[in-house]
């Protein structure tokens, strides 16, 4: 049962990633992770401040939308964040929704 629910999970997860605007992701294979890609995003700018890698999407992301994301440079990858989507759907909805919020006020 819970094999299913967290194929469904990583869907949802997934589907609401590739909507946001500068980010994607593919489907995992196996964890709880999504690795995404905020390569879209990255030299952009946030209320004036420049998006200079994942670090900082993680910081302006946690002060300004109280949302927190795992930067991928801890994982040698500094423009992707990682998320995990052991949670209910109602939190992958809600967090989500606040990253879209927050990458749709990202400006060139």
């Amino acid at each position: 049962r819970m094999v299913e629910v967290f194929a469904s999970r990583s869907r949802l997860m997934a589907g609401l990633i590739n909507a946001v605007p500068g980010m994607s992701c593919r489907e995992p294979e196996g964890a709880f992770y999504i690795f995404a890609s905020i390569r879209g995003l990255i030299g952009k700018k946030y209320r004036g401040e420049v998006i200079t890698g994942s670090v900082k999407f993680a910081e302006l992301l946690l002060e300004n939308e109280l949302t927190a994301v795992v930067p991928g440079i801890a994982f040698g990858a500094d423009d992707y964040i990682r998320l995990s989507y052991a949670t209910s759907e109602e939190n992958i909805k809600k967090g989500l929704a606040r990253i879209e919020k927050f990458c749709r006020e990202v400006e060139d």
